[in-house]
């Protein structure tokens, strides 16, 4: 390969770019002493003079005897522009002119160092050496990683290192940053022999190939709002009609023996039971390839001084003098263990969601995550003395934030993936509280859902409380401002999802999480977003279709003008509250047809909520909005549920025979708003979405049915009548929109 001078060459004498082009081979056949001449005007700190011995040591029947020392050489040049890159001084080092990894890489370092690997004669100890030149040279400079991850067979080749737990960690860590820039996921069957690979690495060792796999497993993400829209993932996945690469990945790990258990196992296993013989310097050694920022280390010492929070303080810690340095090792282990189980976590949570959710499932559940979780949930997960009054931040995998705080969320979103529409959910319980559900079902004289009664007890959680109480209670307690309020919710709303089960419900509200809910709305001032939807949509699930609920609502609401306040934060974002107004939508609905019920009687005549809702015009006035606020165009699985809503309001009312007042009434409106037309095109286009979205989707389809209670037949039959051609009839769009005013949008819409 040939030296290229950059385009922003100074044109300095002492510049290395001035050299005429130069191929390696002749480069390393230049005199010494004039690159040692041009060293001292350039000060490039005797790289190019390093790299001739290493050029000459990188052929096959080479004398390695002096490579040691000057790969050690080379290192510590390299690790001191690293150290300032990560530092404080990581501005002064970008501005520096030549940094010293820019001139190793501009005289073909990287190449040398890549040809030394496949030199016979190679021990352990320069293979370590190299991946640590590799390494200091990928934090400095991007193209550094991005050309090393242009080589595939040496990607490749990376992973047979990790065979050796000398070179294992330094391996690990190369290759987690290589494959952070590679534009294409690596294929985890081209690697040679991976199930040997995985079987032979030990727990630790499995814990940081996680890091690995967290980049294989998962989808890439497009980076831009646009591709997020279900019109652009529509037309992506006709194009892309195979599996993924990463769901390729997912299978390879599935069929990797003994895969799962062993995360399962480590995902599970105490502090205690993590340190083994290692000694303290060899952890320590461990644990530097860890701080990838400072949080990690504040969180460290924040723990430690949480520890010991009897002893006085004296000024600012110092780890040198303060008692707490004794203390020390047994946090690190802590929050060593608790970064392990971050990526551990995130694979499974990974694997949850993927194409064979059920056959992990069913591992998870053979494997008895769920209660290894609830035994570390008071010891570890969500321990006592950790502060949790974070600002809300970023729902992402990715978002910076400390070790403790990914170990939580990371915790949640397993727990949401793993009850969301599954009847492995009641794992989340004790027997105790699965023969609550039982007496429950019996007291109201309703069968138990065949999810329950089928329910493995060998595999629940042990101990007086099950995970989803233990969930409960910290959730009660948790500050307004608190950044895991989110996650907490996502998880409980998880498990009341699918076929609405009464006795869930009710297990729910006798520990107070309906009055904690409306708290949090109406009294508690929380402002953020993405928070309040949350609760819009476990209030709704644990509402929905029951009188009960209902009535204890309305015992909250009728002081104090509590139920305006939650009016007013409903209606001020309706993609939020949608499914909280369609529960609502399709309770009274039930109600309104069970008057022979006493108790259903009183509470149709009392509650505010349910008469707010009985108003047609306030209906109505809730569908104006719901069409109004989206379109083809601006569709995302965020707000698609505000096109789900509309439906449920105008499939209400066709069983009722009303549909053609409904249409009738969204003309007159969107006349009244001076914009005939508009309205009623962007639902028929909306609706012509619908139907290509879900009638190949089997998955949504049962969703919508088992949320409404209504067969999907009759959502596609609804949507088929309100696309209907023929312009007579008084329950087709068409028959509502005058003939100037007809397909405004034909043109925008391409799909």
């Amino acid at each position: 390969s040939s030296f290229v001078i950059p385009a922003t060459c100074c044109g300095h004498r002492s510049c290395p770019c001035i050299f005429p082009l130069l191929t390696i081979n002749s480069f390393f056949q230049l005199p010494l002493a004039l690159l040692q001449e041009r060293d001292k005007q350039a000060k490039w700190h005797g790289i190019p003079e390093l790299l001739q011995k290493l050029h000459e040591s990188s052929h096959p029947n080479s004398d390695l005897s002096h490579t040691h020392g000057v790969l050690k050489e080379l290192s510590s040049l390299l690790s001191m522009e690293a150290m300032s890159f990560v530092t404080e001084d990581r501005k002064s080092a970008q501005e520096s002119t030549f940094p010293i990894t820019y001139t190793f890489d501009l005289f073909g370092g990287v190449d040398v160092i890549h040809s030394l690997y496949f030199v016979p004669a190679v021990n352990d100890d320069l293979v370590n050496d190299c991946l640590s030149v590799l390494y200091n040279c990928c934090i400095c400079t991007e193209g550094v990683t991005k050309s090393l991850a242009a080589r595939d067979d040496f990607v490749l080749f990376l992973f047979t290192l990790m065979t050796n737990k000398k070179t294992f960690l330094q391996t690990a860590t190369l290759i987690e940053d290589i494959l952070g820039v590679k534009k294409a996921m690596i294929q985890l069957e081209g690697i040679a022999n991976l199930s040997g690979l995985v079987q032979s690495f030990d727990q630790q060792q499995l814990a940081n190939f996680c890091r690995i796999l967290s980049v294989t497993v998962s989808e890439p993400d497009v980076g831009n709002d646009d591709k997020h829209t279900l019109l652009a993932k529509n037309a992506q996945q006709k194009q892309n009609s195979s599996l993924s690469r990463a769901e390729v990945n997912q299978v390879t790990l599935l069929n990797i023996p003994g895969f799962i258990e062993r995360l399962c196992k480590l995902a599970t296993r105490k502090v205690s039971e993590a340190t083994g013989a290692s000694n303290f310097l060899q952890e320590l050694e461990d644990w530097y390839t860890w701080l990838d920022n400072a949080l990690v280390l504040d969180a460290l010492m924040q723990m430690a001084t949480e520890e010991s929070e009897h002893t006085k303080p004296t000024g600012r810690l110092s780890l040198a003098t303060s008692p707490l340095r004794h203390r020390l090792p047994q946090s690190m282990k802590i929050i060593h263990e608790i970064m392990y189980k971050v990526e551990v976590l995130y694979v499974l949570c990974v694997l949850l969601m993927g194409s064979h959710r059920n056959q992990v499932h069913k591992m998870l559940a053979e494997f008895r995550l769920i209660p290894g979780l609830n035994n570390l949930f008071d010891k570890l997960i969500w321990r006592k003395y950790t502060s949790s009054n974070h600002v809300v931040h970023g729902q992402s995998e990715n978002c910076d934030c400390s070790p403790e705080i990914s170990f939580k969320i990371q915790f949640l979103r397993l727990l949401q993936s793993f009850s969301d529409h599954h009847e492995n959910k009641y794992l989340l319980l004790n027997s105790q509280e699965l023969n609550e559900l039982s007496a429950i079902s019996l007291k109201a004289n309703i069968p138990e859902v065949e999810a329950l009664v089928n329910t493995d007890r060998s595999l629940v959680c042990d101990g007086k409380k099950g995970l989803l109480t233990r969930l409960l209670t910290v959730m009660k307690k948790e500050p307004q401002d608190s950044s895991f309020r989110f996650w907490q919710a996502r998880a409980v709303e998880s498990f009341l999802r699918g076929a609405t089960s009464y006795a869930d419900q009710m297990f729910l509200l006798k520990r107070g999480l309906l009055e904690n809910m409306l708290f949090c709305i109406i009294d508690s001032g929380c402002k953020s977003k993405d928070v309040l939807q949350s609760y819009f949509d476990l209030l709704g699930e644990l509402m929905k279709f029951n009188i009960d609920a209902f009535k204890r609502f309305n015992i909250y609401v009728s002081v104090d003008n509590k139920f305006q306040t939650f009016m007013t934060q409903i209606n001020s974002s309706l993609v939020d509250s949608n499914m909280l107004v369609r529960c609502i939508i399709l309770s009274l609905d039930r109600f309104e047809s069970q008057t022979e019920d006493i108790k259903v009687v009183e509470v149709l005549s009392e509650c505010c909520l349910l008469s707010y809702l009985a108003r047609v015009e306030n209906r109505l006035s809730f569908l104006f909005r719901l069409v109004n606020i989206i379109n083809v165009q601006t569709l995302t699985q965020e707000n698609v549920s505000c096109l789900n809503t509309s439906l449920v309001v105008l499939m209400l009312a066709r069983r009722k025979g009303k549909l053609p007042f409904y249409l009738q009434a969204l003309r007159e409106k969107e006349h009244a708003e001076k914009y005939p037309g508009c309205l009623l095109n962007n639902f028929h286009n909306l609706l012509h979405f619908w139907q290509r979205h879900y009638l190949n989707r089997d998955k949504d389809s049962t969703c919508l049915e088992n949320s409404s209670c209504i067969p999907f037949s009759y959502w596609n039959e609804t949507v088929s009548v309100l696309l209907g051609s023929d312009r007579t009839s008084l329950c087709a769009i068409g028959s509502y929109i005058d003939e100037p005013f007809m397909d405004l949008d034909r043109d925008l819409l391409e799909y």
